[in-house]
């Protein structure tokens, strides 16, 4: 009896282990990938602009309907159209009479707000805003943070988790809700905390600096009160107060000392 023979296979129907990991990628196949992605994107922002047209429409039938325009506000930050999204975020709670969907409103709005802080200079500062030295380039560093940016979402992620129980929505968009909007306000104290020192370690001699850094240290509280196993809270606490205690220096672009904040010893 003769042993089984391997059939010679077309080209077209070679099998996976002779066309396997070792095949070459030619110039034609990244042409084709790359043509791929560039339609995907077009058909994406297709159906986008699809999506608001359709939610504009669905307005003009029904302006009194929040979820109407909580949809569109949506579409909007992802087209980024941030204002005007943040308008309609605003229309819709003003809609929302019975409160029935408060709590996911807000929630977009307060991450709408968190993510245009993050796109501002103090998502470029130095990462490494610990330590008892500093040195930064001009423009590298916060020298102004305004109460308001973070207070604005945190009060959005707050709301969003007062009026849960009232939330009109599936378990899982319930839980979805519960588990992010603390998370986001851990996250907001901790930016908030975060950006005030490094704002005192500006070149700059303001005469805040002190204070600025045990606000800090009270919102770093707040953060891990939310959130105990924020490591990054919890590193930043323990810089903090080490800052406080000792003192620190920052340096400007050449080395040299700007200036030297003294420790509670």
């Amino acid at each position: 009896m003769e042993p089984d023979k391997k059939e010679d296979l077309p080209e077209s129907q070679e099998t996976e282990e002779e066309v396997g990991e070792d095949a070459p990628i030619t110039e034609e196949d990244e042409d084709a990938l790359d043509a791929q992605e560039i339609e995907g994107a077009e058909l994406a922002e297709f159906d986008l602009a699809s999506q608001i047209e359709e939610f504009r429409a669905l307005i003009e039938e029904d302006p009194d309907h929040p979820i109407h325009h909580y949809n569109l506000a949506e579409a909007l930050e992802e087209a980024g159209e941030r204002e005007e999204a943040r308008a309609e975020y605003e229309r819709a709670l003003e809609c929302d009479t019975e409160r029935d969907f408060h709590a996911i409103i807000h929630y977009g709005v307060g991450n709408l707000i968190y993510h245009q802080l993050l796109s501002g200079i103090q998502s470029v500062v130095v990462k490494s805003s610990v330590g008892l030295h500093s040195a930064h380039k001009p423009g590298d560093s916060i020298v102004e943070v305004h109460d308001e940016d973070y207070s604005v979402p945190a009060e959005h992620f707050q709301k969003a988790m007062e009026f849960l129980p009232l939330l009109k929505a599936d378990d899982e968009l319930v839980e979805y809700i519960s588990k992010e909007a603390p998370g986001q306000l851990a996250n907001i104290y901790y930016k908030w905390a975060s950006d005030l020192i490094d704002k005192s370690r500006q070149i700059a001699h303001y005469g805040s600096e002190t204070k600025d850094v045990q606000k800090a240290l009270k919102l770093l509280k707040k953060t891990l009160d939310i959130d105990p196993n924020h490591s990054q809270a919890n590193l930043m606490a323990k810089y903090s107060k080490k800052m406080l205690a000792e003192g620190w220096k920052a340096y400007d672009e050449y080395g040299f000392e700007a200036k030297h904040i003294e420790g509670s010893g």
